[in-house]
């Protein structure tokens, strides 16, 4: 064979290598992104494709390092928490309200941290970088809180229980600073929040139980 002709093989060959060490390494990058921002990387993804959704999380990214984001203090933290068990009580007698001021607790919490809470869009993309997980539960919440009145009362639960995962995200103080300490996290007071009725089935005495019931009770 040629010189020229094995020089060309050898070309492609590292060629081929090179491209494939590319792919690799994007592959690599794209599952990174997708582990960090979980359900919003998809959301974008199916809305603009993986490399615009993944370009599109690096500049959310790179615009939250430039926050001046900080932890709340412990007593902050156990002020707003104190607050927000108390709107857990109000849901009782009061769902809408409540779930309207859970969502001006999340949106004062988020203020207190740093972002920008007056722009709902902004503040959305900023709580992605840090609060992926709790972000769909959020924007299901404020469509709900938008408009209360056409929501159930187990809307208004759902909504409460969107608003309080995002709350807890942002009040233990682990966003910003990971490597930091933490605040303490105050305990939650259990959550009265209605549940759905259930039907409850008359329980059989023994007498009334049919008679093989009985024997192998017996037995």
């Amino acid at each position: 064979m040629p010189a020229g002709a094995v020089l060309t093989i050898i070309i492609i060959c590292v060629l081929i290598a090179i491209a494939a060490g590319i792919a690799a390494t994007l592959e690599l990058r794209m599952m990174a992104t997708r582990r960090q921002f979980g359900p919003e990387f998809d959301r974008l993804a199916g809305q603009a494709g993986t490399r615009r959704a993944r370009a599109e999380l690096i500049a959310r990214t790179r615009h939250v390092a430039q926050l001046d984001l900080r932890p709340l203090s412990p007593q902050r933290s156990r002020e707003l928490v104190s607050q927000w068990e108390s709107v857990q009580e109000e849901f009782v007698e009061a769902p809408a309200k409540a779930a309207a001021t859970a969502s001006e607790l999340v949106l004062s919490a988020a203020a207190e941290r740093g972002y920008p809470a007056a722009d709902s869009e902004q503040l959305l993309a900023d709580l992605s970088v840090a609060h992926a997980r709790h972000l769909e539960g959020f924007r299901r919440a404020q469509r709900t809180t938008a408009d209360p009145r056409a929501a159930s009362t187990e809307d208004l639960r759902q909504a409460l229980l969107g608003y309080r995962a995002l709350f807890y995200g942002l009040t233990d103080g682990r966003a910003s600073n990971p490597d930091g300490p933490a605040a303490p996290r105050p305990r939650l007071a259990a959550a009265r929040l209605p549940r759905l009725p259930r039907t409850s089935m008359p329980r059989l005495s023994r007498r009334s139980r049919p008679p093989e019931r009985q024997g192998a009770n017996q037995a």
